[in-house]
């Protein structure tokens, strides 16, 4: 059995909160619409990439073109409902709830965006989805 000294069991959870704290920030920056502080959690090189064939599909690479995804996806008046956080032994997922409605176009998906980190910040973001076939409908 692998035996891990106290120091490296702290360390470990410190580590673990911290990333906990940062996606907790990161959920509320983008319901808040707060650009700055998301901005500001980010690695100058982070990347976001999301599934499906439509306006906000694909790969936004570096922070201000992240930035610019979460403005895009707000603008079509997205309520994100966090539902559970998850913690992996690395990286830290949003369990969501995003519902929105642009005249005929409803959109209610339920999503899991993985955070992966890189000296204390959001180094890249992947989106899973309940619904790609929606969301292509929607964000037309």
């Amino acid at each position: 059995m692998n035996q891990r000294s106290q120091a490296e069991v702290v360390a470990q959870v410190t580590d673990r909160n911290a990333k906990l704290d940062i996606a907790r920030r990161f959920q509320i920056a983008i319901a808040a619409r707060d650009w700055s502080a998301m901005r500001a959690l980010l690695a100058d090189d982070a990347h976001w990439t999301l599934p499906g064939d439509n306006m906000i599909s694909g790969t936004a690479n570096g922070a201000d073109a992240v930035v610019d995804r979460a403005r895009q996806i707000t603008s079509y008046g997205l309520n994100f409902e966090l539902q559970h956080i998850l913690v992996g032994r690395d990286n830290v997922a949003l369990s969501l709830h995003n519902t929105a409605r642009q005249g005929e176009r409803v959109l209610d998906e339920y999503l899991a965006t993985v955070c992966q980190f890189k000296d204390n910040r959001i180094a890249a973001l992947e989106t899973f989805l309940s619904d790609i076939d929606g969301m292509n409908a929607f964000f037309i």
